[in-house]
């Protein structure tokens, strides 16, 4: 009889104890810049929180968003602001990585935005976390080979780290002005309706397919 108890109530603890783990929401940072933040729109328009919305939609309901997107901000922030993520009470399992415009706007060399990425996405990866890479590009008048080298950028880092990556982050939005502010660079709240659905097509094989394992 007592031998029958504790194998009933080791069963319970085991039961107990995957209920608690399940109900642990996995949260996903989303670390960028204005695009992220969502410049000269509320936060709720963002695309961040959209994104959020579509998960719950879809019936899932223990991913948690968060907006870490912060106006003017260059690759060169990115590991000092994920090291400030980590230490969060609620450490990220996957990093939505979107940045590196304000690096092409400003002209900087696309070799030392590579660097400052796979910095970052390596910190990732020591920590156990999932990236999905944002792949951007730059308007043609920076010329053929400064937007070239630039937009290369993107798809051989998630090549070389076997990372899951948006082609065109701004796909379907960039130049076109319904879709943006009057500064023609900015999503409005349309525009950011189109990048949190295709922002979603892209992470949804992430959270549905736990056995993929991306390349250290």
């Amino acid at each position: 009889m007592r031998h029958l108890f504790e194998a009933l109530l080791s069963m319970v603890c085991v039961l107990w104890g995957s209920k608690v783990a399940m109900a642990v929401p996995t949260t996903v940072l989303c670390l960028g810049d204005s695009l992220t933040e969502g410049y000269g729109l509320n936060k709720e328009e963002a695309w961040p929180a959209l994104l959020e919305g579509l998960i719950k939609a879809d019936g899932i309901n223990d991913l948690t968003v968060i907006n870490a997107g912060i106006s003017g901000s260059t690759s060169a922030s990115a590991v000092s602001r994920l090291k400030w993520h980590l230490k969060s009470l609620k450490k990220p399992a996957i990093v939505i990585l979107e940045l590196g415009p304000n690096d092409g706007l400003r002209g900087l060399d696309p070799k030392a935005t590579e660097a400052n990425l796979l910095n970052v996405i390596r910190l990732a990866k020591d920590n156990d976390l999932r990236v999905l890479l944002a792949g951007m590009q730059m308007p043609p008048n920076y010329g053929p080979k400064y937007t070239d080298e630039f937009k290369a950028v993107f798809p051989r880092l998630a090549k070389s780290q076997g990372l899951d990556l948006i082609p065109f982050f701004l796909e379907g939005v960039a130049a076109q002005p319904k879709l943006n502010l009057a500064d023609g660079i900015h999503p409005n709240a349309d525009g950011y309706k189109i990048i949190a659905k295709t922002v979603w097509h892209h992470l949804q094989p992430m959270v549905t397919n736990n056995s993929k394992v991306q390349k250290r």
